[in-house]
Formats: structure tokens, C-alpha cells, sequence
């Protein structure tokens, strides 16, 4: 009996062994941010390995530029970014983008996880864009956070001109606040629940306002995109469920962020996860298009771009769609995308 049981012990063990074996291993990469946290959710529920991956996840960067320099070196084969794709593709690295980890499929506005933080002292005004005039304000150059800044300036019928822009990254900007070396910063969450918290008497400018829509994409070369459909497919699956689990936890999701983002604490990951998952949607749609391009032409209209691309050679839809077809059990707590938002493989978007 128990060499019956020592074989059967053998044999499961050789088993397990091979399944490990089979798993595809995947380089994945994401930025400090708390919108970005479904990635090491997916690594520590086991959806990565249920949907047959072994990722692993290079050490969280403090911006999407840095994570493509990462991509660009091989140090990862898939990132998390928006805005700084924009940049890369124009500098000539051939990106595709292929999901969301953040946006919306639904509408056009989204920005719930993005702020606008004050010093007490700096003469803004909680709620009244036109006192930035004359302020210095933090922003990550060429990341949604300036993309952010300037749309707020823009609402308030001021121009880049009318303001002192810093390019600081988000974890820097707390401390430049508090040693007053800014007026405010412009910021993805937990940056400005931190601030909000550590610096004395800091103000919530303003909080979101669908003034942008958010770009967060799931971004690869073409040639590993080219070479590696079928596990892309599984990686998007294995994401998408550990949005939904997010979605439907998020204060255990608070928890695995305080893992994945130095610093972090628990009560503020868990504000910051209020935020996060009405904007937790990895499906695509002409929204999400709509948002690249429309990105783009802001900064290109504001002088900070010098040329631009069509949006249409730098999102792959099908292997999301392909997901969205597969497990429609991964969306169903989501809003239907509407009938003129939605798309099919071969899809192209016109402005």
C-alpha cells in the first residue's frame, strides 16, 4: 500500500513537474502606479498559470518611458504605458499596443485616477483652474500626467506659457511639494492620496474630471506581437480575469499594491483603488483610438510633438477581441461597450 502510494506521490510530482515545464515563460513590466496593479494580480491569484504562463515582472519603473527603455534593452517583452508610447513610436520603435490595463471601453472621458495636488500656500484655489497662472507645476514629460497638466490649463483658458512646467517623476513629487520647490504637481494615483496626506495642508485641486481620456495600454514590439499571438491571447485572458477580481476585491487588490509599489501604504492604496477600478477595463474599443489619437494631436498642437502617426498601425485589436469573444464571463460586471464604439478584427479608425 504505501509503495502504491509512494509510486502515485512519484507520479504526480513528474506531473506537476511537466506542466511547469510547459508554461510559456513571459517578461512583463509596469510602472508605479496603482492602475497598473492588475499585472501583479494576475501573478499572485495563479491566472498567469491557469491560462498556461510563467511571468515574470521586472521591478516597478517610475514612468512608462522608463519601462519602454526597459523594453528597448529586452529587460521585458510586454509593458504597461500610455502616453510615453506616443513618443517612442515617433522616435521610430515600432510598438503595438494590444489591451488596456487602463481606460475605457465605453466612453471617451476617463481620468478618475488622475489629480491635481497644491501646496497650502501656493495662492491656488481648490476648484479654480485659472489660479494656476503664473505657478510652477510637477508633471512627468510625456506621460499621461502631462497630458493631464495640459488639458487642465487648457479648460482654465491658459496656455503652457502661462505656467512653469517641472518634469519630475510622480514618486519625487511629494518631497518637491513639501520642500516647496513647486507650487503643485499633476499625478496618477497613489502619488497625490500620498501627498494629500504627508504634506500639511495640501489641496485637491481637482480630482479627475473627464477632461482627458486615460491611455493605458498593454504595449509590445511588432516583432515579438508578430511571433507570439497565442500567448498573448493567454496573457490578456489571465490579466482581464485579474481585473474582474480586482473589481470585485479592491481591498485585497489595495493589498497586493503595497507589495508591487514601494512605499505604499495600506489606507492609501485603498483610496487609491476607489479610483482605479472604475477605469480597470482591458477591452478596446474606438474609444480607446479615439483617446491615442486625440492625445496626439494635443501634443502636437501645443508644439510638443513635431509630427504625428496613424493610430491604426500601432493597435493590434484582434487577440483582445479574440479574449473578449472567448470569456465574455471576464466583462460581464462591465457596461456594454455601445454599438458605435465597438469594433472587429480588421477594424480601422477614422478621425
Amino acid at each position: 500500500m504505501f509503495k502504491r502510494a509512494l509510486l502515485f506521490g512519484c507520479a504526480m510530482l513528474m506531473a506537476v513537474g511537466v506542466q511547469a515545464q510547459n508554461l510559456v515563460k513571459v517578461k512583463a513590466g509596469m510602472v508605479t502606479g496603482i492602475d497598473q496593479v492588475g499585472l501583479p494580480i494576475a501573478l499572485e491569484r495563479g491566472f498567469f498559470e491557469k491560462y498556461g504562463l510563467d511571468v515574470t515582472i521586472a521591478r516597478p519603473y517610475a514612468t512608462g518611458v522608463d519601462a519602454l527603455n526597459a523594453l528597448q534593452a529586452g529587460e521585458s517583452e510586454i509593458v504597461q504605458v500610455g502616453v510615453p508610447m506616443i513618443g517612442a513610436v515617433l522616435r521610430g520603435m515600432d510598438l503595438v499596443a494590444l489591451g488596456n490595463y487602463s481606460g475605457n471601453a465605453t466612453k471617451m472621458g476617463s481620468d478618475a485616477t488622475m489629480a491635481l495636488i497644491a501646496r497650502a500656500d501656493s495662492g491656488i484655489v481648490k476648484g479654480d483652474l485659472k489660479s494656476l497662472k503664473g505657478k510652477k507645476i510637477a508633471a512627468s514629460f510625456g506621460t499621461i500626467n502631462h497630458l493631464y497638466a495640459l488639458a487642465l490649463l487648457e479648460k482654465a483658458g491658459l496656455t503652457p506659457n502661462d505656467v512653469t512646467l517641472v518634469n519630475t517623476p510622480p514618486p519625487d513629487m511629494t518631497v518637491a511639494l513639501l520642500s516647496k520647490g513647486i507650487d503643485a504637481f499633476s499625478a496618477w494615483d497613489p502619488w497625490p492620496i500620498v501627498a494629500i496626506k504627508d504634506v500639511p495642508g495640501a489641496i485637491e485641486v481637482i480630482r479627475g474630471g473627464d477632461v482627458i481620456s486615460y491611455l493605458g495600454f498593454n504595449v509590445a514590439t511588432r516583432a515579438w506581437v508578430e511571433k507570439n499571438g497565442e500567448t498573448i491571447e493567454k496573457f490578456l485572458a489571465a490579466v482581464s480575469e485579474a481585473d474582474k477580481w480586482m473589481r470585485a476585491n479592491p481591498k485585497q487588490a489595495a493589498q497586493v499594491a503595497t507589495r508591487w509599489i514601494p512605499g505604499l501604504k495600506q489606507e492609501i492604496a485603498e483610496a487609491a483603488m476607489e479610483f482605479n477600478i472604475q477605469q480597470a477595463d482591458r477591452r478596446l474599443s474606438a474609444n480607446n483610438y479615439r483617446a491615442l489619437h486625440v492625445a496626439q494631436e494635443t501634443l502636437h498642437k501645443l508644439g510638443f510633438l513635431k509630427s504625428t502617426f496613424d493610430v491604426n498601425k500601432h493597435i493590434e485589436p484582434k487577440h483582445m477581441l479574440a479574449v473578449m469573444q472567448k470569456y465574455p464571463q471576464l466583462f460581464s460586471d462591465l457596461p456594454a461597450i455601445p454599438a458605435d464604439a465597438a469594433i472587429g478584427p480588421g477594424y480601422q479608425f477614422k478621425p
